[in-house]
């Protein structure tokens, strides 16, 4: 029950449970499907003490979290009850490029913790052999191989039952498709008997047939590890589960309906799905591969140098099967290995913040982040630190392009789907042992990291970027004195507590400290010194990061996110530096008013956990630039 209030949040402002569709979970982030996502509150989850941020890509509603994801997933499953909720689907038109992330997304996820696992286990496997500590006829290596290939081989079982839980279909009918994919009774057909015939005969796809299922020639193919055939089979199940749920009575329905589903979908899969997805697989192989071939420093070059920004907009999901396919059928993978460097690249830029900056609050954020970052999870550094900063992410970037271009150079290529960061290293021995690519790849990630190191160390850090002295001074008599920061008011108007907010989320305090303005002006104004790190794109919201690391919000109203921007003027845009007393933004209150909505305007200190106290006005009105909170540091 640790998590049990921020779930309770969450669910809150993520419009309840009714408006959620499914939920799935990767390494870091919460991946809801939402009805209307007109409905989520973003601007107060991005500010939640427990959430990073969040992002809206990909048809999905992403709420990331940072290492603890799987403890606040099983605690928001449970309050939500969603384990058992249906996801009807949303009335949200989604395009077509979406829905494929959110496909791709809501198959693999499930299945990622489990494939690193034993990816990292093959790796590890693949090292000791090529040192020579095992032999690959002793029994170790024999039980240690098969955990590392037990999934991988049987993935289409694996992804079966993932597939048909993404398509509301009977888990177990996707199981039993994929099962059947992998009978070894076919593989035994095809490695000693003899073919029937040969069909398409002198052509690419030339086949032959072993048998026949009422008198239909069944083109046999290797299946294990592959990944479109199933998710297809199961795709066009569910449909075929579908219809004979509505023709048959509901009281034979239960084993009905896999009966006639299984009869019908299986000979299909096997007659003309699995092959055509195949013989789609090795061209979508063959394609990636020859665009590879064309120039691997540039491959390497653009992977690296855009990585981080896929992550960020969830679309390094369009990544994953291509590599899981090109793994099937080309027996390595080119493309991730290219991206190999940019965790590396991402966590040498924050090593140089933490050690060259003096702001408390930076370092502590940042230790966990370079622990996080040599482990492959680079959310909480991206999100907690480089990207708000702008400047320490593009350098990571860059660093994260030269890498990936030595790799490139070095023909580097990843031959399992292994663990992130240091665990990756072994995915790229090839089965013949350590060669050119495997030290390619060593020599990438380690350029990659020294790079973003040297550039954030020596030529990107500025005291103003991440400048901060909230530490405690000393007084004339060597005491500790207590520093503050005082922020002004943002407003003119009448001074109300924040408790009196008719808004739970900050009436409680979840949020932060702080105090609430009636406003009697449209306009607002720059209550500290620092850098714009928010600005919605409703306009309605603003976030402040001041010089001295004080986090403020700006909210004007209640609900008027609904508003996306209507009756919001912003005078300044996401990452300018801007100075107390600056115009921010200017509001038409009439005709907000007029459209049913209250403009009660909650300030408050979001990180307001990291201080002593919050100390608010004793005034009953306040003028622009009057003294409203100060912040005890």
């Amino acid at each position: 029950m640790k998590y049990e209030k921020l779930a309770q949040d969450i669910i809150s402002n993520v419009g309840g449970k009714e408006n959620v569709n499914s939920l799935t979970h990767c390494i870091t982030r919460l991946r809801f499907k939402l009805n209307d996502e007109s409905k989520a509150n973003t601007e107060i989850l991005k500010n939640m003490d427990g959430v990073v941020t969040v992002v809206q890509s990909g048809g999905q509603y992403q709420v990331v979290i940072g290492n603890h994801v799987p403890e606040v997933y099983a605690e928001v499953a449970a309050v939500g009850g969603f384990q058992t909720a249906s996801a009807e689907p949303s009335d949200e038109k989604v395009g077509l490029f979406n829905r494929f992330i959110d496909i791709i997304s809501g198959v693999f996820t499930p299945t990622l913790g489990v494939l690193s696992a034993t990816g990292m286990i093959k790796g590890f496997t693949a090292l000791l052999i090529s040192l020579g500590v095992l032999t690959n006829t002793s029994g170790t290596y024999q039980i240690l191989n098969a955990i590392g290939d037990c999934l991988f081989y049987f993935f289409p079982i694996f992804l079966g039952y993932t597939s048909a839980k993404k398509f509301n279909a009977n888990i177990f009918i996707g199981m039993a498709i994929g099962a059947t994919l992998v009978y070894p009774t076919f593989s035994g057909l095809t490695a000693a008997g003899k073919p029937l015939y040969t069909l398409f005969s002198g052509t690419v796809i030339e086949s032959p047939v072993y048998l026949t299922f009422l008198g239909i020639p069944v083109i046999l193919m290797t299946y294990s590890s592959s990944v479109i055939p199933i998710i297809l089979s199961t795709y066009v199940g569910s449909k075929i589960e579908g219809f004979f749920k509505k023709i048959i009575p509901s009281v034979v329905r239960t084993f009905l309906v896999p009966f006639c589903t299984l009869l019908v979908i299986v000979p299909l899969a096997l007659i003309f799905i699995g092959p055509v997805a195949t013989w789609a697989g090795q061209l979508l192989g063959a394609g990636t591969l020859s665009i590879y071939n064309l120039s691997p420093v540039i491959a390497g070059v653009l992977l690296g140098a855009f990585w981080q920004v896929f992550v960020i907009f969830g679309l390094h999901w369009g990544f994953v099967p291509i590599a899981i396919n090109n793994l099937t059928v080309l027996k390595f993978d080119p493309i991730l290995a290219g991206v190999f460097g940019a965790s590396f690249a991402q966590t040498g830029v924050v090593l140089a913040i933490m050690l060259r900056t003096k702001n408390i609050k930076l370092k502590s954020l940042s230790i966990p982040a370079v622990i996080s970052g040599i482990f492959g999870v680079t959310e909480p550094a991206i999100y907690g630190i480089t990207l708000p900063r702008k400047k320490p992410f593009i350098l990571s970037c860059i660093a994260a392009a030269v890498g990936g271009g030595i790799i490139g150079i070095m023909g580097t290529k990843g031959y399992i789907l292994g663990g992130l960061g240091i665990f990756g290293i072994p995915s790229y021995i090839s089965p013949e042992g350590i060669d050119r690519g495997f030290y390619g790849a060593i020599i990438g990630i380690t350029v990659s990291f020294v790079l973003g190191f040297l550039l954030m160390f020596f030529g990107g850090f500025k005291d103003d970027e991440v400048k901060a002295d909230n530490t405690k001074g000393q007084g004339h008599s060597g005491e500790p004195m207590v520093k503050q920061e005082t922020v002004s008011s943002p407003l003119k108007g009448e001074v109300i507590a924040l408790s009196d907010v008719k808004d739970e989320a900050f009436s409680t305090g979840a949020l932060g400290k702080g105090i609430a303005i009636e406003p009697a002006e449209g306009k607002v104004f720059a209550p500290v010194d620092g850098v714009l790190t928010s600005l919605f794109s409703s306009g309605h919201a603003i976030g402040i990061t001041s010089d001295h690391g004080v986090d403020i919000l700006i909210h004007v109203g209640k609900d008027t996110v609904k508003l996306k921007g209507k009756y919001f003027t912003p005078k300044v845009k996401q990452g300018d530096a801007v100075k107390k007393g600056d115009l921010l933004m200017e509001f038409d209150m009439e005709a907000i008013k007029a459209a049913g909505y209250i403009l009660t305007t909650p300030v408050i200190v979001s990180n307001s956990n990291n201080y002593l106290d919050v100390i608010e006005t004793g005034k009953k009105n306040i003028g622009y630039r009057e003294d409203l909170l100060t912040v005890m540091i």
